[in-house]
């Protein structure tokens, strides 16, 4: 009979990443909706004819918005985050159509281009927020220990 021990946990108290076919999925999936979304964007703009177009093109619409809001609410449960990012793109979405409809300027184009110019934005701003509150953090402390 083999007496085998549980390995310890990490000095931290966090299990450690188990090793094997799993462990690395989530980058996976995260590339594999990054090339879905840009077909998709790719497609309706060249105007192509391919039977994916419509799907690629809705899961953009509603990927692109939802991840930058879901960039921008880390401190979140998961849950609640993909609620509430999933509910925001359902909103950029509208408001861009919204908008476009009532200056009577509505292209499907035009409307790929702007939730994609709002979903750029909404990334660029929580990155430079997160900038000043680091620097921030970051001076503040400093100017607490020196002062």
């Amino acid at each position: 009979m083999r007496i085998t021990r549980a390995k310890p946990a990490a000095p931290d108290g966090s299990a450690r990443a188990r090793p094997g076919p799993g462990r690395d999925l989530a980058p996976l999936l995260t590339g594999v909706a990054t090339a879905v979304g840009g077909a998709g964007a790719l497609l309706a703009l060249t105007g192509s004819q391919s039977p994916l177009r419509g799907p690629f093109t809705l899961f953009f619409l509603l990927a692109a918005p939802a991840a930058a809001i879901a960039t921008a609410l880390r401190g979140l449960d998961p849950f609640g985050r993909l609620l509430a990012a999933s509910a925001g793109a359902v909103v950029v979405d509208m408001l861009v159509a919204q908008g476009m409809l009532t200056v009577h300027r509505w292209s499907v184009d035009g409307g790929i281009v702007a939730v994609t110019a709002l979903s750029l934005l909404l990334l660029l701003a929580d990155g430079v927020l997160g900038r000043i509150r680091k620097s921030r953090a970051r001076h503040g402390a400093r100017a607490d220990s020196t002062g």
